[in-house]
């Protein structure tokens, strides 16, 4: 009994020093320590139906009180300071927050003690997190922007002659701009090796006169979304205990983030550049699934959902533009192989390489469909030519120039989709 009693009176009593630290304390590990024993302290006199009845409790229940009230208004006021410095320009996010996390009791003790306070700081930390991520991504987009090399317009398709496209001194000759970034991937590959790199820091590539492909420029974006949202989701769930903030915190930075995503999409006619954005959300979903990290899977989805369809109407303006070509605007006198040709080879290649590792039926499918219509093209260039001799070489050296390049795009990493390729693509003369 006795024993019981000396528990009862240390789980009732205020020690003074208590009362001070609580009061008058600075919010740190020791004031942490003395919220634990205050809210056990509430605890107790909540649940034993003892205490309820025992005079002791008169005396000692308004103090508990009174100190559960002041430590919810320190612990209120500490944390919102805390957030607020969030919101000053130049701040590292990551390391304040991080800083902050040694102080995470302080939400444990407003959710179980003041549930209306607790609401208040987490409203507030979503409200900070949202604009100030928000504010981060729309002048991140907007450095972006200065960096960005425009790669093909709605004229450049495989079956439009050099004269229409607009570019100056392209009479009679392929444009180098055309030829080495439209058709053919080239080192845009690059940007899929360089996946886990960290993302641009625009203004040192402004600094250099550095542009970019605009796979580059969304690689980088996509980089920085994932790279952020994994550390904000962490952070709520370690901070907050709540893993449903991440939503409410990233549904502004993702609206800032589409709204550019789709004005770009809406203007681009960049074939091998929306390939390369498709294969890279592909990576971008295997890093997060690496990381445990499920906050942007439907973000990523979305994302990848959106991608296919411009991709297929950007294919299908390039097929259109073979089988609708002009015969008599396209033909030269000369047997030598067509731009036309080389364009639809470095093109072919450039979309079987990015295909290798993922065997999508429904591109090889639109590859066939390609090729059914290069052949017509190629066939009635042809019959261009007055003698059956030129028209036979015409098309010996096309199909030759095209299996070159197929071959040496392509063979490497995918041989045996080239034997095929190579095999059935012109049946008629191999």
């Amino acid at each position: 009994a006795e024993s019981k009693l000396s528990k009862f009176v240390e789980d009732i009593i205020v020690p003074p020093r208590m009362i001070d630290i609580i009061v008058d304390g600075e919010v740190n590990d020791e004031y942490m320590k003395t919220l634990e024993i205050l809210s056990k302290k509430i605890k107790f006199i909540e649940a034993d139906s003892m205490v309820k009845t025992s005079k002791a409790l008169k005396d000692v229940q308004p103090e508990v009180e009174r100190l559960r009230q002041k430590a919810v208004s320190k612990i209120f006021e500490f944390i919102i300071q805390k957030f607020y410095a969030l919101r000053k320009p130049k701040t590292n996010i990551q390391i304040l927050q991080q800083s902050v996390l040694k102080y995470k009791y302080t939400i444990v003790f407003l959710k179980e003690h003041a549930k209306e306070i607790y609401a208040e700081v987490r409203t507030a930390y979503i409200d900070t997190m949202n604009k100030v991520l928000s504010a981060h991504f729309r002048a991140y987009i907007q450095a972006l922007e200065k960096l960005q090399l425009d790669i093909a317009t709605s004229t450049d398709l495989l079956g439009v002659e050099t004269r229409s496209t607009g570019y100056l001194f392209s009479i009679g000759k392929e444009p180098l701009k055309a030829r080495s970034s439209v058709f053919a991937l080239g080192e845009r590959i690059n940007v899929l090796k360089d996946i886990e790199q960290p993302a641009l820091i625009p203004h040192i590539s402004e600094a250099k006169s550095q542009k970019y492909p605009y796979e580059v420029l969304f690689r980088s974006l996509q980089k920085l979304l994932i790279d952020t949202a994994t550390s904000e989701y962490l952070f709520s769930d370690d901070f907050f205990g709540e893993e449903s903030l991440f939503q409410d915190i990233f549904a502004g930075p993702i609206q800032v983030v589409d709204e550019y995503f789709d004005a770009v999409l809406l203007n681009c006619y960049d074939a091998i550049g929306i390939m390369l954005m498709i294969r890279i959300i592909h990576q971008h979903q295997l890093i997060m699934f690496k990381r445990r990290i499920p906050c942007l899977d439907s973000y990523l989805d979305k994302v990848n959902m959106s991608l296919w369809p411009r991709f297929k109407m950007v294919f299908d303006l390039h097929l259109s533009s073979l089988r609708n070509a002009n015969i008599k605007t396209l033909w030269e006198d000369d047997v030598h192989p067509h731009y036309v040709t080389r364009r639809y080879a470095e093109f072919t290649a450039s979309l079987v390489h990015l295909n290798v590792e993922y065997g999508d039926g429904q591109l090889d499918l639109n590859l066939e469909r390609l090729r059914m219509a290069i052949e017509d093209l190629l066939v009635k260039l042809a019959k261009m030519f007055p003698k059956p001799k030129m028209q036979t070489v015409f098309l010996i050296n096309n199909y030759d120039l095209t299996i070159a390049i197929l071959k040496v795009g392509t063979f490497e990493l995918a041989s045996v989709t080239i034997q095929n390729t190579i095999c059935i693509a012109f049946p008629n003369l191999l």
